[in-house]
């Protein structure tokens, strides 16, 4: 048994969905490393969402405590409005409070867009942004009554995109638009939350899982070398998480950053570009005519990942 663990989140409560393994596993171990209360959510499905099973986070929540730090598993589906309100419920009958949700949780659907399938789609977003939408509503209900009850509230919302989000990924049209509406839905939060103490971030990591690790197998490849830096280890993107749900991180909001090895960047997301005023209503061809001087003068998109 390990001593009791300390640092930069110590004795905050923190709710992660997904977090049975891969990065989600790994933003757990860091948090309990940092000192915080760790409810570890995930139903223990397969990639494509089938199945089920809680042996995966009671691992984690095994490998906490042996370090000495304090867990609990929740095996609630954050896709179900009342599964996710059981899970914030979780967080606060066993530790008395809440500081942290970090949603993780996802499935993989991949299929080119042209033969993708209703039922692929309404899944992926299910998980993905509906299930990032129930666990932080029913968080950020309670931060809210907490702060109109006249309590400091020094919350935090931590939510998982994607480079495909960001950019498009081919042969991930339901990922890439779950992962794009996360993006925004972190900025809402952001923008209406922060009156009560509630902060709201994204990260779009890149790292070995078991959703990467097929479709990008070389890209993922572990070090020949076992004493070499394995830049595609999954726990690399935790260290980014626990600061973000630290007290320290408490002036940084409405922002995505991408993580991958040892390299943390803030994404440079739309803005308004420049403008062509007609001052009156357009016909068609002169229109034409402008978006063509525009296009000229704007910056190349980045490519959509997997485009030739």
């Amino acid at each position: 048994m390990g001593v009791r663990m300390s640092g930069i989140c110590e004795d905050r409560v923190v709710v992660i969905t997904g977090a049975g393994r891969g990065i989600g596993r790994g933003h757990a171990l860091e948090f309990a490393r940092q000192g915080a209360k760790v409810v570890v959510n995930d139903i223990g499905a397969e990639l494509d969402g089938t199945g089920g099973s809680a042996s995966p986070a009671q691992q984690v929540v095994e490998e906490i405590r042996d370090l000495g730090g304090e867990a609990v598993v929740n095996g609630d589906d954050v896709s179900s409005w009342d599964g996710a309100r059981n899970l914030i419920d979780t967080a606060i009958r066993t530790y008395g409070d809440l500081h942290v949700v970090v949603n993780n949780a996802g499935v993989v659907r991949d299929r080119m867009f042209a033969n993708a399938s209703e039922e692929e789609w309404d899944l992926t977003m299910q998980v993905h942004l509906k299930g990032h939408f129930t666990t932080a509503r029913h968080a950020a209900a309670y931060w809210r009554d907490r702060a109109k009850a006249g309590e400091a509230v020094d919350a935090r919302i931590i939510n998982t995109t994607s480079g495909a989000g960001l950019m498009g990924s081919v042969g991930q049209a339901a990922y890439s638009a779950a992962k794009g509406g996360i993006i925004s839905l972190t900025l809402v939060q952001a923008a209406e939350l922060g009156r009560y103490g509630i902060t709201a971030n994204a990260i779009a990591p890149a790292a070995r899982t078991r959703m990467t690790e097929q479709v990008f197998a070389g890209d993922m490849a572990k070090p020949e070398d076992p004493n070499a830096f394995d830049a595609m280890a999954a726990d690399n993107v935790a260290p980014l998480v626990a600061w973000l749900g630290s007290p320290d991180s408490a002036g940084v909001t409405g922002r995505v950053f991408e993580v991958e090895a040892g390299k943390v960047s803030v994404a440079d997301g739309w803005r308004h570009g420049t403008v062509i005023d007609n001052g009156a209503r357009w016909e068609p061809i002169a229109v034409g005519e402008a978006v063509t001087e525009l296009l000229a003068a704007a910056p190349a998109p980045t490519p959509v990942y997997g485009a030739s």
